[in-house]
C-alpha cells in the first residue's frame, strides 16, 4: 500500500501560481470556519506586553504593526522574495533605505534620468556623506559597466527600468553581473514596471524599491513604499533603518494597499493595452513630434523589453510639434486626462516633466509623461487627439 503524497507546502502552493492569481490570493487570513476572508484592520498604537518580548512579537507600533503583515507577504511573494516585503511611510523613504546601504565616501552609479527626486536625494548624499555620484545612460550597457569600474570600484548601482520619464530599457541581467563583479550592490526601482511585468531579484538584484502610491495600490489615495531583500543580511539592515528613522507607514494607509492590489493584475492589463494602442496611434499623428512606449518595434527600448519583461508598461513619453508652449497647450486643452504628477492610477494622467525646475536638464523641455489609467481606451484617444488638433 502507497503512503498519501505530503500536502504541498504554502511555498509550493504560491510557486504554482500565477502573478495575477498570488495578487489576489496571497496574504489572506488562515482559513478556519468563520474566520474572516479580508485580513483585518488593526488601529492600535501599541500592543499588550510584559516580560522581555519574543523575537517577533508585537510591542509598539513604530517597531511593527500587525496590519503591515499581510501586505507585506502578498508584495514579497509577487515579487519572489525570500522574505516579506517591508513597508515604509512613502517611496522615497523606501528609496532613502536602500540607499543608505552606500557607505559614506562610497561610489554611486545611477541613471542621469532617474526619479528627479532619487536624483535630489543622491546630490544630498554627495554632499553630507562625502558620496561620489556617477550619472549613467542605463541603457548603455558598455558605459554603465565602465562607469562600476573606474575610477574606482563602485558600492552600488541604482537601476530604473523603463526610466522615468524617458522610458530607456536597461539590459537588467548584464547590468547586474557587471556589478557584482566590482562588489557593488544593485539596487531597483521597480515602480514602472510592477512585479507583474518584471521581477528584479530573479535576476540577481539585490534590493527592489516601490512606490506602492503608484500601481500597487492603484487608486491615487495613499502614499506609500516598499523595500525587498534576499539576502536576510540586507533584509535586517533595511529593516532596521526603518525602525530607526521611523519611515513607517499608517495602518489604514497599508490596509488600503491591500485592497488596491487585489485587482492590480487586471488595472495593469487593461492599461497596458490601452497604453500600446495610443502610442500605435499616436505615432502616426500630425501634431506628434516623438513619441516613446517600448511596445512600439521602432522603440530603442523595444527589443529588451520584449525579451526581459512580460509586458510594456502604461507610461507613455510624448512630444507634441510646437516645444514647451504647445505640450503646456495640450495639458491645457485635455478634459478626460488629468493634470498631475503622480501616475499609476485608475484614472489617466500627464504632465509636461520639465516644469519641475529639479527635473533632469537633459530631459526634453517639451516632454509629456503620460500615465494610462483603465477608461475606455476610444474615449482616450477622442480627448487627446482632439487636444493635439487643437494646438
Amino acid at each position: 500500500m502507497t503512503s498519501p503524497s505530503p500536502s504541498p507546502t504554502p511555498e509550493d502552493a504560491a510557486d504554482a501560481l500565477s502573478p495575477a492569481t498570488l495578487a489576489v490570493s496571497a496574504g489572506r487570513p488562515a482559513r478556519s470556519q468563520g474566520a474572516p476572508v479580508n485580513a483585518p484592520l488593526v488601529l492600535s498604537s501599541t500592543f499588550v506586553s510584559q516580560g522581555v518580548p519574543e523575537p517577533g512579537e508585537p510591542l509598539y507600533g513604530r517597531m511593527d504593526a500587525t496590519t503591515w503583515h499581510p501586505f507585506e507577504e502578498a508584495l514579497g511573494t509577487l515579487e519572489g522574495s525570500a522574505h516579506p516585503a517591508l513597508v515604509y511611510s512613502s517611496g522615497m523613504s523606501a528609496i532613502a533605505a536602500a540607499l543608505s546601504l552606500v557607505p559614506p565616501g562610497g561610489r554611486l552609479v545611477l541613471p542621469r534620468h532617474s526619479y528627479q527626486v532619487t536624483l535630489g536625494y543622491a546630490r544630498d548624499l554627495a554632499e553630507r556623506l562625502g558620496v561620489d555620484v556617477a550619472l549613467v545612460d542605463i541603457d548603455d550597457t558598455a558605459a554603465v559597466a565602465a562607469a562600476l569600474a573606474s575610477p574606482r570600484p563602485a558600492s552600488m548601482l541604482w537601476v530604473e527600468t523603463p526610466t522615468n520619464p524617458m522610458l530607456e530599457v536597461a539590459d537588467l541581467p548584464a547590468l547586474v553581473e557587471a556589478a557584482h563583479a566590482v562588489g557593488a550592490l544593485v539596487g531597483v526601482d521597480n515602480t514602472f514596471a510592477t512585479p507583474l511585468v518584471q521581477r528584479p531579484l530573479e535576476h540577481g538584484a539585490d534590493v527592489v524599491v516601490h512606490s506602492v502610491t503608484k500601481y500597487l495600490a492603484g487608486h491615487t489615495d495613499v502614499v506609500l513604499g516598499a523595500a525587498l531583500a534576499d539576502d536576510a543580511a540586507l533584509h535586517a539592515r533595511l529593516h532596521a533603518y526603518r525602525t530607526l528613522h521611523g519611515s513607517i507607514a499608517g495602518p489604514f494607509e497599508v490596509w488600503l494597499a491591500l485592497r488596491g492590489l487585489r485587482t492590480l493584475a487586471l488595472r495593469v492589463e487593461r492599461a497596458q493595452a490601452s497604453a500600446a494602442e495610443l502610442a500605435r496611434r499616436l505615432s502616426t499623428h500630425p501634431g506628434v513630434a516623438e513619441v516613446r512606449h517600448p511596445s512600439l518595434p521602432t522603440d530603442p527600448g523595444h527589443e529588451r523589453a520584449a525579451r526581459l519583461m512580460t509586458g510594456f508598461g502604461s507610461i507613455i513619453g510624448l512630444r507634441p510639434h510646437g516645444g514647451p508652449d504647445a505640450a503646456d497647450g495640450v495639458v491645457a486643452a485635455l478634459q478626460l486626462w488629468v493634470p498631475a504628477t503622480s501616475l499609476g492610477g485608475v484614472e489617466s494622467m500627464l504632465e509636461r516633466r520639465r516644469r519641475f525646475a529639479t527635473e533632469s536638464l537633459t530631459v526634453p523641455e517639451d516632454l509629456l509623461r503620460l500615465s494610462v489609467g483603465i477608461e475606455d481606451v476610444e474615449d482616450l484617444w477622442r480627448d487627446l487627439d482632439r487636444a493635439l488638433r487643437s494646438v
